[in-house]
């Protein structure tokens, strides 16, 4: 779920001081203030259905393009990210991890640290922890709002709902109808919960409840080993949890490229009290109560469909995925038909009657998590600010392949473009050679002064031009190194150019460094 984006930064350099009070709200202009000559017969030139990071990334960029802008917000400013996801997990993980470093006393040791009293000494407040979180999302959100109000955005409180006439949005709050020669769909998504899973966001929740951090339970499994689970894994055992994780596929983090996803069994995994169960579906799973009566899980084998086990745990998160959320929100009445959700867009964002052969809506665009091309915050801003530069008539076409993501683990994991195994499929399908080439946190003088020289960075390349086509890398910080490959990426930056670029020293991109020279027959140490 889908992190910290680059406009947030350039909200704080937007938005005045006074703007940055969570307690904002703003009342929609009279229509009537509007200048007719731009808007047209119409009460904007855009209206944005969502305020998370993709409708937040689109109003701002409406606005630059001096457009007339108004937001729903559905009273949930921010979105998933902010309040539910990316912001406040950070958090959590950030305070976990600290946790984690001091009550390693081997690890300390080796830096002449010594904790008084022993790792038993190092305490924690699980209600501080929460509140961390709490208050970092209620300070983004606040800064959101509060850039969206300097600039000039329109934010309407309730949930927009097509009427099923073009170019209008009812606010579900008051029942008025607005007007925009452009509608952009940005609704974000909600938390999958599987058939016979039962949440009550005490003893089973998914990603939302577990935020709260209600508890530290002495023994949780997590259902589906996906980015969700990995970090709420992280977040769990530092504070003293044991975890089993539940995966339906064959193998424990199936997302992952394969050679990372084994690392990442070795270092987050199997030094920590975790096992797993792969094969099989969480069939049945009925709340507990806390110290009283445990959650019963009842798992199948995800082939036979034949029942292997039953396990009783303190608590079970259920971290199976997102869905659209784009119930409710009158896509039948405008004649939108969607497939589990998702609505259909071409590759400018435009919205489609169908998935299958549908024609294009005029003036109604839909990007983020809704249309499920990358279901990532950041991936979602750059669709909405596409998506703007197509209304204004700036062809542009968001190259997927170069958006990176992270899994906020310790270490952490990066990649950008495809896993190795679709690489290989990719290169034969289109008659090139792949390249591969690899830099080892194991030699960086950075991450041995850290003590943390675990990881590496894989670097994979199309020997015939020199492009990078993806990069994968577990290791400290990969989260961070993953931006100048999907620059790299984007680009079409070759290795050859790459490995004449000097790095820091001594820095961790000099993993890169080592990963780009090797792809050309150059040596870094």
């Amino acid at each position: 779920m889908a992190t910290t984006m680059r406009f947030f930064i350039a909200t704080l350099l937007l938005a005045p001081t006074s703007a940055f009070s969570p307690s904002i709200t703003t009342t929609p202009r009279s229509p009537t203030l509007l200048d007719a000559s731009k808007c047209g017969n119409y009460d904007y030139d855009v209206i944005i259905v969502g305020c998370g990071v993709g409708g937040h990334g689109a109003a701002l960029h409406s606005r630059a393009q001096d457009l007339s802008t108004a937001v729903f917000s559905g009273r949930d400013v921010g979105g998933t990210c902010v309040n539910r996801g990316c912001v406040p997990s950070k958090a959590l993980l950030a305070a976990s991890g600290r946790v984690r470093e001091m009550q390693n006393e081997e690890h300390l040791s080796e830096f002449g640290i010594t904790v008084e009293g022993g790792a038993q000494s190092v305490k924690f407040d699980r209600e501080g922890v929460a509140n961390h979180a709490k208050q970092l999302a209620n300070r983004v959100k606040g800064n959101l709002e509060g850039s969206l109000v300097a600039l000039g955005v329109d934010i309407v409180e309730g949930k927009g709902i097509l009427t099923g006439k073009a170019h209008e949005v009812k606010d579900d709050a008051s029942g008025k109808v607005y007007t925009a020669k452009d509608i952009i769909l940005a609704p974000g998504s909600i938390p999958f919960v599987p058939p016979g899973v039962t949440v009550d966001e005490k003893t089973v929740y998914t990603s939302d409840g577990a935020l709260e951090l209600q508890s530290i339970p002495e023994w949780v499994a997590i259902i589906g080993s996906g980015y969700i689970g990995l970090e709420f894994s992280d977040v769990y055992t530092a504070l003293g949890s044991e975890v089993t994780f539940i995966e339906a596929l064959p193998n424990i983090m199936p997302t992952f490229d394969r050679e990372i996803a084994k690392m990442a069994e070795r270092l987050l995994i199997r030094d920590r009290p975790i096992d797993y169960r792969t094969g099989v579906f969480a069939s049945e799973v009925t709340p507990g109560i806390p110290g009283e009566k445990p959650v019963t899980i009842k798992m199948i084998d995800a082939k036979t469909k034949e029942h292997v086990e039953t396990l009783e745990v303190d608590a079970a998160m259920v971290a199976t995925g997102r869905v659209p959320n784009t119930k409710d929100m009158g896509l039948e009445d405008a004649g939108i038909e969607t497939q589990r959700g998702f609505i259909a867009v071409n590759e400018k964002m435009q919205v489609l009657t169908k998935h299958d052969g549908g024609e294009v809506v005029p003036g109604l665009w839909c990007i983020g998590d809704a249309n499920g091309k990358m279901m990532l915050a950041h991936a979602a801003s750059a669709q909405g600010i596409s998506a703007i530069e197509n209304i204004c008539g700036r062809e542009h076409v968001v190259n997927h392949d170069a958006i990176p993501a992270a899994c906020f683990t310790h270490p952490e994991i990066a990649m950008v473009g495809p896993t190795e195994e679709q690489a290989i499929e990719r290169a034969a399908k289109e008659g090139w050679t792949l390249g591969k080439s690899q830099g080892n946190f194991r030699a960086n003088s950075k991450a041995l002064a850290e003590l943390e020289g675990n990881g590496i960075a894989k670097v994979l390349y199309n020997k015939d031009n020199g492009k990078v086509v993806a990069v994968h890398i577990i290791g400290l910080h990969a989260a961070d190194l993953i931006q100048e490959c999907a620059n790299a990426v984007a680009a079409g930056t070759t290795v050859q150019e790459l490995s004449m670029m000097v790095h820091t020293h001594p820095t961790l991109c000099e993993v890169l460094d080592e990963a780009f020279k090797g792809a050309v027959g150059m040596s870094a140490h």
